[in-house]
């Protein structure tokens, strides 16, 4: 009862200590675990997107994925990765590497509609720009929120209000 998510979960194509046949089995049971309890799924991709988009779909086509939520964390992918994740019902988490000066993110991030929108820290990965290669922690996460307010033309105070309201939706959480 006071699990509030299932994950992170997901699949990674970049380390290669795990093969695709061996991760997409485990990744297909952590997303059939959380819709079983009824929790959103927080998953993670690395050079991952089209298996992790197309195991989606196709648990959900076969029935296995009723009530499928969650959250796409410490998000990478394109206009069209950001389309069928909230297709998907998926919320999308930005973080530090919205900052990044070659970072593609801040194209992207007006396809996400304010009440599917979230960010993070990822700690100890990813830090913000001025932090960036250094240790990640749970302050840089204001700098996340600076770049987003930047982007998605809001304040501050707003990113901080839409954002947490967004978590607590997502989580399940009361005030």
């Amino acid at each position: 009862p006071k699990c509030v998510a299932v994950g992170e979960t997901g699949l990674d194509y970049y380390w290669k200590e795990a093969t695709r046949e061996q991760q997409q089995p485990l990744f297909r049971a952590f997303i059939r675990l959380a819709c079983m309890y009824n929790k959103p799924v927080i998953i993670h991709n690395r050079e991952a997107n089209h298996d992790i988009i197309n195991l989606l779909y196709e648990e959900k086509q076969n029935g296995n994925l009723r009530n499928l939520r969650g959250i796409m964390h410490c998000f990478s992918g394109d206009s069209e990765a950001v389309k069928q994740a909230l297709d998907l019902n998926f919320y999308i988490s930005f973080s530090g590497n919205i900052t990044y000066k070659k970072s593609h993110l801040p194209s992207v991030i007006p396809l996400v509609p304010h009440d599917r929108i979230l960010i993070e820290t990822d700690a100890p990965f990813l830090s913000p720009v001025p932090h960036r290669g250094k240790r990640n922690e749970s302050a840089f996460v204001r700098l996340t929120a600076q770049k987003l307010s930047e982007i998605k033309e809001w304040t501050l105070e707003e990113t901080g209000k839409i954002t947490t309201a967004n978590a607590r939706r997502i989580f399940d959480i009361s005030n």
